[in-house]
C-alpha cells in the first residue's frame, strides 16, 4: 500500500483551504472537498466555497457540483468520494480530503454505519408531525427513545433528527446502537491533520469570514434562493437567519449577530467531534507548513 490519503479537518474559518492547496502543491496532488455546505452550485458565498483563483491553483472535486434541488446523501458522497480516489491514485500516491463536516470525513476514513431499511410511512409520519407541531416535539421524542443520541445531535438539525426518530421507530433500536460498527478498512493509507487555535481567535476569524461574506453580497445570494427556502440544503446556518430577516421577523443587525452565534456554535460542535478522534495529528492555525509536510513523510507508506 503506496497510496496516502491526507485529511485536512479543523473549525470553520480556520484556514483548511489554504493549507490543502499548499499541500496539494507540494504534493502535486489533488483536493477531494468533504464540506456537505459547499457542494451546492446555487451555494457559495454563504458557503465560503474556495474562490475561483484558489480553485485555479489546485484542482478540486465535490465542490458546487450539484443543486440544491438534488437528494444527495452522506452515502451517495462515500460511493463518488471513493471512486473519485481510486481514480487519483492510479496516477499519484497522494490525495488530499478536506473538510468541516466530520460526518462526511468519517464516510471516506471509516466506513457509514449499516441501518435497517426503514418503512417510508414512518419519515411522511414525523414530517406532517414536524409541520403541525415543530422540532421541539422531535427532539423531545428523540430524548426518550435514544437518550444517547440525543445528547451528541445537532438538536436544530431537523434532517438528522428526523432520520435518527425514524430509525428508532422502524427498528425498535435506539439509532445510536447502530453507530458502533467497526470502521471499515481502506486501501489507502489515512494521515489525518487538524488545524485550530485559540477559541477567541476561532471566534474572530469567524466574526471577519461573516462580515466578508456580507461584503461579497451574502444578502443578495440568500434573497435569490428564497423560493426554495424550505429546502434541507438551504436549512443551514448563512441561510436560514437571512430567510428570518426576509420574512421581516428580524432585523438586519439581529440576523447578521445569530450567523456569528450559530457559526460559533458549530465550530465548537466541529473541534468535539475532530478531538475524539485520537488519529488526527493537531496544529496551530500559523504552524510552518514545512513542519506539517515533514510528518505527512514521514507517516506516509
Amino acid at each position: 500500500m503506496n497510496k496516502n490519503l491526507i485529511v485536512v479537518v479543523g473549525p470553520t474559518a480556520i484556514g483548511k483551504t489554504s493549507l490543502s492547496i499548499a499541500l496539494a502543491k507540494h504534493f502535486n496532488c489533488e483536493i477531494v472537498s468533504a464540506d456537505s455546505r459547499q457542494f451546492y452550485k446555487e451555494m457559495s458565498i454563504g458557503t465560503a466555497a474556495p474562490s475561483p483563483d484558489e480553485l485555479k491553483q489546485a484542482k478540486h472535486h465535490f465542490i458546487q457540483h450539484i443543486s440544491i434541488k438534488n437528494e444527495y446523501s452522506v452515502g451517495d458522497f462515500e460511493k463518488d468520494a471513493l471512486d473519485k480516489l481510486n481514480e487519483l491514485f492510479k496516477n499519484n500516491n497522494y490525495a488530499i480530503l478536506i473538510g468541516g463536516s466530520g460526518l462526511y470525513i468519517d464516510a471516506v476514513t471509516k466506513g457509514l454505519d449499516l441501518f435497517p431499511e426503514i418503512d417510508i410511512k414512518i419519515r411522511q409520519e414525523l414530517q406532517k408531525e414536524y409541520k403541525s407541531k415543530g422540532i421541539e416535539n422531535l427532539q423531545q421524542q428523540l430524548k426518550v427513545l435514544d437518550p444517547l443520541y440525543y445528547e451528541k445531535v445537532d438538536l436544530n438539525n431537523t434532517h438528522r433528527v428526523m432520520r435518527a426518530l425514524e430509525v428508532c421507530i422502524g427498528s425498535g433500536e435506539p439509532y445510536s446502537s447502530f453507530l458502533t460498527k467497526p470502521r471499515k478498512k481502506r486501501p489507502f493509507n489515512i494521515i489525518k491533520i487538524g488545524i485550530t487555535a485559540e477559541r477567541q481567535t476561532i471566534y474572530d476569524r469567524i466574526n471577519q469570514r461573516v462580515a466578508l461574506m456580507v461584503e461579497a453580497g451574502l444578502l443578495d445570494e440568500v434573497k435569490s434562493l428564497y423560493p426554495y427556502k424550505s429546502l434541507n440544503a438551504l436549512n443551514t446556518v448563512g441561510y436560514k437567519e437571512i430567510f428570518k430577516y426576509l420574512d421581516e421577523e428580524w432585523d438586519l443587525d439581529f440576523a447578521l449577530s445569530e450567523i456569528k452565534k450559530n457559526t460559533r456554535r458549530f465550530a465548537k460542535r466541529q473541534l468535539t467531534w475532530f478531538k475524539k478522534d485520537l488519529e488526527i495529528s493537531w496544529y496551530d492555525y500559523k504552524e510552518d507548513i514545512e513542519s506539517i509536510i515533514m510528518h505527512i513523510k514521514k507517516s506516509s507508506l
